[in-house]
């Protein structure tokens, strides 16, 4: 079933699966977009970060976030793309092994026109301790029901 933003009410959740997080992709995105050494160099990030290892960019912590929001909610909804992102906040590193899922509230949703509404989904995404590791505020345009 497409939801559409008529389908979607203040306080409406959605939870994702869990994805585990390894040292290959994450100094793989590190290599191509973000080549500072505490992604990169596991061995320099062990002696050397406050971390104590390596740490996942915090872009890529949000292309996974944005993944698993993908999975969990969005590919069944009649999304027309997002205006921006308010709040972003990288909370906690995310090293290898680690284990996120993401949670998504509608906090606001306003019709702009016939044809589509602006929804603000609020994001967390947690690690399997339930700490959140990254959270931002989606603005996220959605198309109205055929009137």
């Amino acid at each position: 079933m497409t939801l559409y933003f008529e389908d979607l009410a203040v306080d409406d959740e959605w939870t994702s699966d869990e994805y585990a997080v390894t040292e290959a992709e994450i100094r793989e995105f590190a290599d191509q977009y973000d080549p500072q050494w505490f992604h990169t160099d596991p061995d320099r990030a062990a002696e050397k970060s406050p971390y104590g290892g390596l740490i996942a960019s915090g872009w890529h912590t949000a292309a996974m976030s944005m993944r698993l929001l993908v999975d969990c909610f969005l590919t069944e909804a009649a999304t027309m793309g997002a205006k921006g992102v308010d709040e972003l906040r990288w909370r906690e590193p995310v090293q290898p092994g680690d284990r996120l899922s993401v949670r998504a509230t509608v906090l606001e949703r306003e019709v702009d026109s016939d044809q589509r509404g602006t929804v603000r989904l609020h994001v967390e995404t947690t690690n399997a301790a339930d700490e959140v590791v990254f959270s931002m505020v989606g603005i996220v345009m959605f198309a109205r029901r055929d009137t």
